[in-house]
């Protein structure tokens, strides 16, 4: 990931609360964290919407097996 340099306007109140609550030393350690943590959440979101909308027909017991390891020949 190349860091791209970018200029906001972020109220220092909130982003001063925000980096107290997590526990960073830095500003921008705080907003990676928050757009992680955002994407995060959202993806889990998505997923919950998805619940009983994909049918899975799995065979739980077939796929514990492990395959069989047939031994090598040596040369």
């Amino acid at each position: 990931m190349i860091p791209m340099r970018t200029t906001l306007d972020l109220p220092d109140g909130l982003v001063d609360d925000a980096r107290q609550a997590l526990g960073f030393k830095s500003k921008t350690d705080t907003v990676i964290f928050a757009l992680r943590e955002l994407i995060r959440r959202k993806r889990l979101e998505e997923l919950k919407n998805l619940a009983g909308k994909i049918e899975l027909t799995i065979d739980i017991p077939k796929s514990r097996r492990r395959p069989v390891r047939r031994a090598q020949r040596r040369a």
